[in-house]
Formats: C-alpha cells, sequence, structure tokens
C-alpha cells in the first residue's frame, strides 16, 4: 500500500534572491512537500525505523533553505536531490517553496516554484 506523505507550510526565513538587497535582508518562505511511499512495513510494525521520518526530512530542508541561492528553481531543486538521495524508497516527491512578499514592484503574496520528480 502506497502513502502520500505531506509536510505542509514549512516556515523558513532566509536570504535568498537575485538583488543584493535580498540577500542582506532576507524574506519570509514557506516549503510544501509531497512524497509517495511503500507504507506497508511502518503499517504493520508502528516503527519508526520503518517509516520516512518527518524530523529528517524537515532538517534537509532546513540546511538547504540557509544554502543562500539566487533562485527558487535552485533551492526547490536542492531540496529534492538530497530528500532523493537520502531516502530512495521515496517513489515520487513533489517539492513548492515560495517566497512571501516578493520584491516585484506591486503587491503579491507569493511567488512559487514547484518541482516534481
Amino acid at each position: 500500500m502506497n502513502g502520500i506523505i505531506e509536510l505542509e507550510q514549512m516556515e523558513f526565513y532566509a536570504y535568498h534572491g537575485c538583488f543584493k538587497e535580498e540577500q542582506m535582508v532576507g524574506n519570509k518562505f514557506t516549503v510544501d512537500i509531497s512524497f509517495t511511499v511503500d507504507c506497508n512495513t511502518p503499517i504493520k510494525t508502528d516503527r519508526i525505523e520503518d517509516a520516512i521520518n518527518y524530523v529528517s526530512v524537515y532538517q534537509i530542508v532546513k540546511k538547504q533553505m540557509y544554502n543562500k541561492s539566487h533562485l527558487l528553481e535552485n533551492i526547490t531543486g536542492r531540496i529534492i536531490t538530497e530528500i532523493s538521495k537520502t531516502f530512495p524508497s521515496i517513489t515520487k516527491i513533489r517539492v513548492k517553496v515560495s517566497k512571501i512578499n516578493p520584491p516585484v514592484g506591486g503587491q503579491m503574496k507569493s511567488v512559487s516554484v514547484t518541482l516534481e520528480l
């Protein structure tokens, strides 16, 4: 039985962006992750050792979010790559990184990049 696990609206204050000011002042970002994994073993055993550890996934995201980038595509790609390497049992992954109140010269809630593997 496959399961879809989601970590939603993880919040970070980081220093990503193409403008010098963005990399100095920083901004608020959110990250949403959804992945598919075989859940047969953890369903039967009820042991964390047999499942994807959400804390470990969060720590990967946190580490990548604090590594400066110019582009959301770069951050999002790094997150997918690291999670996939760490948890090869994941068969499908979708990551969305959003920059809140981006400096686009007008009112906008956020801009996001979503990548899937």
